[in-house]
């Protein structure tokens, strides 16, 4: 059985690293990797950490590229290797741009599809955007379907995807992140570790999202501004290389005390920074399933969340980007211990750590006899 794996950006290789993983492992499947490099240097880092060599790179990333440029050269690009390779199969993750567009090249060329982390859902295609979109389309194009969760599975149900073509996994991250954990503190992670004032707890930060560019970005600088002032944490904020981002936060941020802004971390110095902080601030998808694993509460930055399992389990909790709110919630969980532990002791939702072996096992069992197979 040949296997594609798609890769476009960073997060997308930290949850298929344990499925190329397990994929090397499998007895009879010959196994590829195609990155897009949707995101290019934040990507090649993780593909080192993990070991990736890619069998096709399609070097795509651009500045400025919006979504349609993304898509375009994705469906364009792609049917040089689905013609060299002729896979049985063509996994995706998640729901970024190259998700949609490898999917559908893939399914035009008559190739079954499996979506790793299918069924995530808001109900508001404008946020976020645009992922939402993206993985909505991707879900109905897909052969086969690996949801993270029960919560995830019914909404697949609920959309009239096949139950048998549906399966509850967990999620990758989590076995990326005990494998991450397991390793030593690279360098930089022990320089900022040791940098840390004695007597102060780490909040780590990070917020980068399309939706949040602009006045909400500036409700959640404002925020960490007041923070800081507490004079008992030391923030840590993660800063995106996109000047929508990195420009307000450095100009508003960049002098602060109490605050650190650091460039966008490499996953081994962010996972130890993780596992050491006291709270997380955060509008990432994959953090909020990051920081449960390692017992560190999480506030949401956003209004919606694909992930609300975080938030019926205990362990993270929607803020928004209203600095009233934001602050309110932190010194909450900052002052008050038992509102702390109460977070920090819930059960994480997303999984044991070994969803990429199960993704493998039912790839093997399903084998090539859903090539070209719809949920119609």
């Amino acid at each position: 059985m040949r296997v594609l794996s798609v890769i476009g950006t960073r997060p997308e290789a930290v949850k298929m690293a344990p499925v190329v993983a397990a994929l090397q492992r499998a007895a009879g499947v010959q196994s590829r990797v195609l990155v897009t490099a949707q995101h290019r240097e934040l990507l090649d880092q993780v593909l080192q950490l993990f070991g990736i060599q890619p069998d096709y790179d399609l070097n795509l990333m651009q500045p400025d590229q919006s979504p349609s440029d993304v898509l375009a050269q994705v469906l364009t690009n792609m049917q040089a290797p689905l013609r060299d390779f002729q896979p049985d199969w063509v996994l995706v993750q998640g729901d970024t741009t190259t998700v949609l567009g490898a999917g559908l090249a893939a399914a035009y060329a008559g190739i079954a599809v499996g979506h790793v982390e299918a069924g995530l859902r808001t109900y508001d295609r404008a946020n976020p955007f645009p992922e939402e979109l993206n993985r909505v389309l991707a879900d109905h194009l897909s052969a086969l379907h690996f949801a993270p969760t029960e919560l995830a599975r019914n909404a697949l149900l609920r959309e009239g995807i096949a139950p048998a073509r549906v399966h509850v996994t967990g999620n990758t991250v989590i076995d990326a992140l005990q494998f991450i954990t397991a390793r030593p503190p690279s360098d930089t992670a022990q320089e900022m570790l040791d940098a840390l004032p004695a007597g102060r707890r780490l909040i780590l930060v990070t917020a980068h999202r399309r939706e949040n560019f602009g006045a909400p970005l500036q409700g959640i600088i404002t925020a960490l501004r007041a923070l800081a002032q507490r004079g008992d944490v030391q923030i840590v904020y993660a800063v995106h290389p996109n000047p929508s981002v990195s420009g307000p936060v450095q100009a508003a941020l960049g002098a602060v005390p109490g605050i650190t802004l650091a460039p966008a971390l490499d996953y081994l110095t962010f996972g130890h920074l993780l596992r050491r902080a006291a709270l997380i601030l955060t509008d990432s998808g994959g953090v909020q399933e990051e920081a449960p694993g390692l017992g560190v509460p999480v506030l949401v930055l956003r209004s919606v969340t694909e992930r609300p399992e975080a938030v019926q389990a205990g362990v993270a909790l929607l803020v928004g980007t209203e600095s009233a709110a934001i602050i309110s919630a932190a010194n909450r969980l900052l002052d008050d211990s038992a509102a702390y532990n109460k977070m920090a002791t819930a059960t994480n939702p997303f999984g044991d750590g070994h969803a990429g072996e199960r993704i493998v096992a039912l790839l093997l069992a399903a084998g090539g006899s859903a090539a070209g197979a719809t949920n119609a």
